[in-house]
């Protein structure tokens, strides 16, 4: 026997031996290898695969944490040392005491935590459904953890405790392989469904980490994330099949202001060195640094809690079915062109078939670099992720000391949502016993107090403070770089409440807030109103993520409706049948053209059409209310005769361009949409019309019920270009059409179930359909 190995170890070498043996393989069970071509494992096969996993294994414990949006299991596999398994309630309380250095005693009781620690990896996959190689790959990561006796496996199963969600959108999975599944054979093979991918939000399930509405989002931040405080998450996704066949970060340009230097730094660090083991493994085509930022807290929960996001994105197939991708058929993108090397794309992919089975490989080389590299720096992990937190509640240099929320005078139902969400974000909000003075200004007692020298004080900064998204050039006094994504995130502002930073530590004795208020009046009179309007929400073939948002703030606040899509719009007659018609955002050319005939089944083809033009038309000449919301305005100014216009139709983004920002609104309260309404409000802004009069037009069948003011103060949080060409123009209006009505909405009032501050102008809307008083 060689020196230094004892019978022990060797006994127990021979045991995990013998019980990896037993553990079943994918190929097995599933009768396929996982990536095979145009072969998926759907929901119900991949949880029986992960019972008999963690049945057969002892470095496996499965838990079923509750039920998804549709009732299906959502499931959280812990893999580690049987050891380590033995005692995760001492691994959790390690966590819990590093993530808040307020609770450890001495520094010999910090020593001490940082040796026994260990590193928390968070995987998770699969939120978006359609992007099928991230709900395989999850079974060969849980089975070569479970399987594997080498001694890197063993390293990795030894210093780090692996908690792997096989899928965030199990609802989601389930109808996509079904979807695929019906597509195998004919000329539509590997088409996108012609529904959301997860049941309410489609791909904006992962802007939902700030928010926490849907059930997955609340299963992972209250059972996972607060639970378990994980120093990485690794988040398993696929992008465009046109660049890069594998991205990590770091992160381009801008990072949200409020993230700590440290999370940049490690994220900086653990991308790179991912990058590396992958081109060390002879994967072609990795970059970093490129296509994505960290501007948004609505990916990254962890950003703002002591641990970084690992965004980790690999190039799609059609589905599980191959692509023959020529090198001259990729596309540059944000920071690289795929088709040439360059310092952060230095190898790459020469082209040629791209099958699922080289997207599960890219992924499961990525996860494995990442747990390497978690494992092996264990001690530097959590001492960086306990420093975090320390800076924290030591207080960030330059900040406010405290945000001061007045709880009176304040929208009630925005003010409950923002307290939910801070608390579910781990916020510590304390409630003013006795009235003190702050920011220049009086508060009362009960007044809310949010210190920002605690673990999560930046989270509850970076929502309710305004943003100023940076001046970024293309080079040196080159243009400006425009925004790719939303760049506002102000809750504050989107929900109506006040909250005033305070320079000073506030001197007042606060009562913990532990649960938010539930309040629910905003929709009262709609949901009410009797006799109630029969509504009519439209749903394209070519998803909607605003009808998904929509629907969901239906059935959240109670508010029947039916749901019609192109067919039953085409039959006409709806005036008949429903007082108002509802078209969230959309293109008219989505709404009108749809989904190509030939690339979906026939019943899925073709959109609204002439003929569903013609029967919006009808149903507004016969009474009917229709009700558009921002891009979808532009499909009456354009089909219909209306003496208004798009003010901003013919400009170029150089000329006006707001991606998603926050705007001031000025509202006439004495209309009956705007009822319970003050005179100055907000408008989400995101690639809408402005609306003006026609030259000559007949304005005496146009209401103006909200404008964009006239003001050099019109934005408010976020990005605007060509502000001028806003200025005193409509941003809400009613346009009288036979012996009905048009409403148009220049904005998205509805905006991802955030901007409560406007759900009052699209309730009273939908509330008072077909009444006169709209007029």
């Amino acid at each position: 026997m060689a020196r230094g190995v004892t019978p022990l170890l060797v006994a127990a070498c021979l045991g995990g031996a013998a019980a990896a043996a037993q553990v079943p393989s994918p190929a097995s069970f599933l009768g396929f290898a996982v990536g095979a071509d145009r072969s998926l494992a759907d929901w119900r096969q991949l949880t029986a695969y992960f019972n008999r996993l963690a049945a057969a294994s002892d470095r496996v414990k499965l838990d079923t944490l509750g039920t998804s949006t549709l009732g299906k299991p959502f499931v959280l596999l812990t893999i580690s040392s049987p050891a380590n398994l033995r005692r995760l309630s001492h691994y959790r309380d390690i966590q819990r005491k590093l993530a808040d250095p307020r609770t450890i005693a001495s520094t010999a009781e910090r020593e001490q935590l940082l040796r026994d620690g260990r590193v928390i990896v968070l995987i998770t996959a699969a939120i978006h459904s359609i992007e099928v190689g991230s709900g395989q790959v999850p079974v060969r990561i849980a089975y070569r953890l479970a399987s594997d006796t080498s001694a890197e496996i063993r390293r990795i199963l030894d210093e780090a405790i692996v908690l792997l969600v096989p899928s965030l959108n199990p609802d989601g999975l389930q109808k996509v392989v079904d979807w695929y599944k019906s597509t195998l054979d004919e000329p539509w093979e590997g088409a996108k469904p012609p529904f959301l991918y997860h049941p309410y939000l489609g791909h904006d399930n992962n802007r939902d980490w700030y928010t926490f509405t849907q059930k997955e989002t609340q299963l992972t931040v209250s059972k996972i994330e607060n639970v378990w405080h994980p120093q990485i998450v690794q988040d398993i996704h696929q992008t465009d099949t046109r660049g890069a066949r594998f991205f990590v970060p770091p992160w381009l340009d801008p990072i949200e202001p409020n993230v700590d230097p440290l999370v940049v730094s490690a994220a900086n660090a653990l991308g790179t060195a991912v990058a590396w083991d992958l081109e060390t493994e002879g994967k072609q085509g990795v970059v970093v640094n490129a296509q994505y930022d960290a501007w948004t807290p609505s990916r990254a929960y962890t950003h703002y809690h002591a641990g970084i996001r690992l965004l980790t994105e690999t190039a799609s197939a059609r589905m599980a079915t191959p692509l023959e991708m020529p090198l001259d058929s990729l596309r540059p993108g944000l920071g690289f062109d795929p088709r040439e090397p360059s310092w952060n794309f230095p190898d790459p992919w020469p082209g040629g078939r791209w099958r699922l089975a080289d997207i599960v490989d890219y992924m499961e080389a990525g996860t494995f670099a990442v747990l390497r590299h978690a494992a092996a720096d264990r001690e530097h992990w959590l001492r960086t992720f306990y420093t975090i937190g320390e800076r924290a509640v030591r207080g960030r240099p330059g900040w406010p000391k405290a945000i001061v929320v007045p709880a009176e005078d304040q929208n009630p139902d925005g003010l409950a949502e923002a307290l939910r969400i801070l608390r579910t974000g781990g916020v510590e909000v304390g409630r003013a016993r006795a009235p003190f003075r702050a920011a220049g200004g009086a508060f009362p007692a009960g007044t809310y107090v949010i210190p920002l020298n605690q673990p999560y004080g930046a989270f509850a900064k970076a929502l309710l403070e305004p943003q100023r998204y940076p001046q970024l050039r293309e080079y040196p006094d080159g243009p400006l770089r425009r925004p790719h994504d939303v760049t506002a995130h102000s809750i504050g502002l989107l929900m109506g409440v006040r909250a005033v930073p305070v320079a000073e530590p506030v001197s007042v004795a606060l009562d913990e807030v532990a649960d938010a208020p539930v309040v629910r009046t905003v929709a009262a009179g709609l949901r009410d109103a009797r006799p109630a309007p029969r509504i009519g929400l439209y749903e394209s073939y070519r998803p909607s993520l605003d009808a998904g948002w929509t629907r969901w703030i239906f059935d959240h606040y109670g508010i029947p409706y039916a749901t019609l899509h192109d067919t039953d719009v085409r039959a006409g007659g709806l005036a008949r049948r429903l007082d108002v018609v509802l078209l969230p955002s959309q293109s008219t050319r989505r709404l009108v053209r749809g989904r190509k005939a030939g690339r979906v089944p026939p019943q899925f083809a073709g959109g609204l059409g002439a003929a569903g033009v013609a029967a919006l038309q009808e149903f507004v000449e016969a009474g009917g209310t229709l009700i558009t919301l921002n891009q979808a305005s532009q499909l009456p100014l354009k089909r219909f005769d209306l003496p208004i216009r798009n003010a901003l139709a013919g400009l170029t983004p150089a000329q006006y361009y707001a991606p998603g920002s926050i705007l001031a609104l000025e509202v006439d309260p004495r209309h009956p949409i705007a009822r319970g309404m003050s005179h100055e409000s907000i408008a989400w802004m995101e690639g809408g019309p402005a609306f003006e009069l026609k030259p000559g037009a007949d304005s005496s069948r146009v209401t103006w019920v909200a404008r964009f003011p006239d003001s050099d103060s019109l934005l408010l949080s976020g990005w605007l270009d060509g502000a001028d060409r806003l200025k005193g123009k409509g941003a809400l209006a009613v346009v009288r059409m036979g012996k009905g009505r048009v409403v148009l909405f220049a904005f998205r009032p509805q905006y991802r179930a955030q901007s409560i501050a406007t759900y009052p102008l699209l309730f009273n809307a939908l509330r008072w359909a077909g009444d006169h008083h709209l007029d």
